[in-house]
């Protein structure tokens, strides 16, 4: 079956809200308006509790079905990204360096969409759980959801979400089963040496070429230290030292990302990046510091939920229009705090030629909004019916 009649009678709508909220981008765990935006529609259309509060602002709200069963769960996140808009839309950012430039506002109006055909039609048995979810690009929003209780306090069985994918023909979804989106790891490295006059290096212990040194070497971690089948990424993203030309600095300051999805190879990463900031800082005679932070884990996806969500989605958007094995990736997603709790799958929904996610000119297409809302109410309707 194609796109639900009733949610693609209200398209239009569904596009509104996305456009508001597009207008409206918060940050992190303080996302008010939005949430406030939430359940305001959420008690319009009638579900039967509202759950605010949870992770500062998220939101759980409960629709019942016909009948006893269990409870599924179905997540979107609300949160924007610290960026500015250049898209020069009527709709765009009324909030001055915040963008929803990762398509939150049209995950939320998605779920909103299956939200209000659920409550209407409750062509389900048990419960679906709807979880409006802060701080997904930073704060972990999902991991404090899952700490305050939400999948015990509410009895949330399985787990499932969407994201959209710039560049992937709209309407289309794709998955995979097992791991499908990388470990994110942040180090900082911070140099200390002796500054002094640029035309007297002689006199100095110079930061700058140390941690020159330090980020080349660190990139062997990857080329000389990992199995090559070992998926792993190492990227130096920022380097900061020195103030003008004719004087070498005391500091130097070095950032980077890890992505990775086997544990060994996270731990190996650890092991060698500390070796090799000792060593490199030895011989250029500065000191180093590394810090290394542990950040979201691997996304990793129930084969069996998997299974059946795509074969969900091919109801939904044609059996030639969904890719259940497209193999994994090297972004993160806190959804893994979920997944890590509960069995579920998370899936990319195609969002057609459009700016890349995370660029200043990217927006939602509210066109494939329809078709998510669609998959999230099928699923509930497939996964619980009604005898």
């Amino acid at each position: 079956m194609p796109v639900i009649n009733r949610i693609a009678a209200f398209a239009e709508d569904m596009a509104a809200w996305r456009q508001h909220l597009h207008r409206i981008p918060e940050l992190g765990l303080d996302c008010p308006k939005t949430a406030a935006f939430v359940a305001e529609r959420l008690r319009d259309f009638g579900v039967d509790e509202v759950h605010e509060g949870i992770a500062r602002t998220g939101i759980v709200a409960i629709i019942n079905g016909q009948g006893e069963g269990p409870t599924i769960g179905l997540r979107a996140d609300m949160d924007a990204l610290p960026m500015t808009e250049a898209t020069g839309l009527p709709y765009a950012s009324g909030h001055e360096g915040r963008m929803h430039a990762c398509g939150h506002d049209g995950h939320t109006t998605m779920l909103l969409g299956a939200a209000r055909y659920l409550a209407e039609t409750r062509n389900f048995t048990g419960r679906v759980a709807l979880i409006f979810q802060p701080a997904e690009e930073a704060g972990g929003g999902a991991q404090v959801m899952v700490d305050e209780g939400v999948m015990d306090r509410f009895g949330i069985a399985q787990v499932y979400a969407l994201h959209n994918a710039p560049g992937v023909e709209a309407g289309s979804f794709y998955t995979t089963p097992g791991p499908i989106m990388a470990a994110v790891d942040t180090f900082h490295i911070h140099v200390k040496g002796r500054g002094g006059h640029g035309a007297m290096p002689h006199e100095t212990r110079d930061p700058v070429i140390a941690a020159c040194g330090i980020a080349q070497a660190i990139q062997t971690i990857v080329s000389r230290n990992h199995y090559a089948l070992d998926d792993l990424v190492v990227s130096v993203t920022q380097i900061h030292t020195g103030t003008v030309d004719n004087v070498i600095p005391d500091t130097a300051y070095i950032n980077g990302t890890v992505r990775t999805f086997a544990p060994h190879v996270q731990q190996m990463v650890m092991e060698r990046m500390e070796a090799i900031v000792k060593g490199q800082a030895l011989s250029y005679g500065v000191t180093a510091q590394l810090d290394y932070e542990i950040g979201y884990p691997a996304t990793v996806n129930t084969p069996d939920n998997t299974t059946f969500a795509a074969d969900v989605a091919r109801e939904v958007a044609g059996a030639d229009r969904v890719e259940a094995e497209a193999g994994r990736e090297m972004g993160a997603e806190d959804f893994s705090y979920m997944l890590q709790v509960r069995p579920g799958s998370y899936l990319f929904l195609g969002q057609g030629d459009s700016a890349g996610l995370h660029h200043p000119e990217y927006d939602f297409n509210d066109a494939v909004a329809p078709v998510g809302a669609s998959f999230f109410a099928r699923l509930v309707e497939r996964a619980q019916p009604i005898a």
